[in-house]
């Protein structure tokens, strides 16, 4: 099931043209793993939002709202 996280990640990736490949170097994590925070299958740690933030060009505040709206999602779930 995809998250508003995972959404916002693709849709700020897809707008560089930055492969998925990419980001995953960038951020020292395997591939799969941005893959599946973007299907929401999983998370990324808190501590790598602000890295993420300044790769994507993004606002941190928005991207950490988004990370915290999920979690609380998945908690009530």
């Amino acid at each position: 099931m995809a998250t508003q996280f995972g959404e916002r990640i693709r849709e700020l990736r897809t707008k560089q043209n930055m492969l998925l490949r990419q980001l995953a170097s960038l951020l020292d994590v395997d591939t799969s793993i941005i893959s599946k925070v973007e299907r929401g299958d999983r998370q990324l740690k808190k501590e790598q939002i602000p890295l993420l933030a300044q790769i994507l060009k993004a606002d941190v505040e928005e991207l950490q709202t988004l990370w915290l709206a999920d979690q609380i999602y998945n908690m009530v779930q």
